[in-house]
């Protein structure tokens, strides 16, 4: 059974979530999974554990164009566990942000176009990996919910509704 996205103001979505100890443990490698299914049937390009109510440091990115972000660009899912944000790197952009737990709600937030993250794959390796541009916002703005923040905590320039967003930004 599939889980339910939690709603800004739920106390999960506050409080930083904690390492994962036991990769092997069957209930955290049925997380990685549930994970990545919900962010794709969500139509979002990320998902954080405390986003599903496990305060687990878990992510995944999965960006590819969907109704949310037609112009996403296309990658293969990528789970994060126990992620480390070693660097940051250039100007922050200005860029549009929706987020799955604050229902129809855009942010235009501040980010950095460049990131190196070090994690531990679904199988236990540890990759150490750069991301740039969108790519690198979806890092930092999962990441962000892994310290217990939303993207409306990065104080956004300025906020529109989805239907707003989509016909005065995207234009559809």
């Amino acid at each position: 059974m599939m889980q339910t996205i939690l709603q800004f103001g739920h106390p999960t979505l506050q409080q930083p979530a904690q390492p994962v100890a036991n990769l092997a443990n069957p209930t955290v490698q049925k997380l990685l999974g549930d994970l990545v299914q919900m962010c794709q049937a969500s139509q979002g390009v990320g998902l954080a554990a405390p986003q599903i109510g496990v305060s687990l440091q878990m992510l995944v990115v999965a960006s590819r164009p969907n109704p949310r972000y037609p112009d996403a660009p296309q990658m293969e899912p990528l789970v994060m566990i126990n992620p480390e944000l070693l660097a940051q790197d250039g100007e922050p952009v200005w860029g549009w942000e929706g987020c799955l737990s604050v229902p129809n709600q855009r942010g235009l937030v501040a980010r950095s176009p460049w990131v190196r993250v070090r994690f531990v794959k679904g199988n236990g390796e540890v990759a150490t990996q750069e991301f740039q541009d969108f790519v690198a916002r979806i890092v930092q703005h999962e990441w962000d919910h892994l310290q217990g923040k939303v993207f409306l905590a990065r104080q956004p320039q300025r906020l529109l509704t989805e239907s707003e967003y989509q016909t005065q930004i995207l234009g559809t």
